[in-house]
């Protein structure tokens, strides 16, 4: 039969593992270190270029977003002109209506119709 014990259930796990030799420790995290770090320098100098690209090509996009506000800006001008023309066109053609209507009132006074 079993017979619970005071011992604890570690008791003697330290004294079964090997000593650890802290130098093999240093050499397998040199080795460990030295086998993925050029990978992750590279991949370090990659993602930094890419950064860097998209840098440009966001300060690019910047500048071609304004050329086209620009090119809208410029399209409202010209709208603007075009109905400022128009306006334009119309008063003259009041003008000369006014006009012609008092050549013909001032024709009608000198014949003595009065209005």
């Amino acid at each position: 039969a079993l017979v619970p014990s005071d011992a604890s259930p570690d008791e003697g796990v330290v004294e079964d593992l090997p000593l650890i030799d802290e130098k093999a420790v240093e050499q397998l995290t040199e080795g460990l270190i030295s086998h993925y770090l050029p990978d992750l320098q590279r991949s370090k100098s990659a993602l930094q270029e890419l950064t860097q690209n998209q840098v440009v090509l966001l300060e690019t996009l910047e500048q071609e977003i304004s050329k086209f506000k620009e090119c809208n800006s410029i399209l409202e001008i010209n709208a603007l002109f075009s109905e400022a023309k128009h306006y334009h066109n119309k008063l003259v053609n009041i003008r000369n209506e006014m006009m012609m209507i008092h050549e013909k009132t001032s024709k009608l006074k000198v014949s003595g119709i009065t209005i």
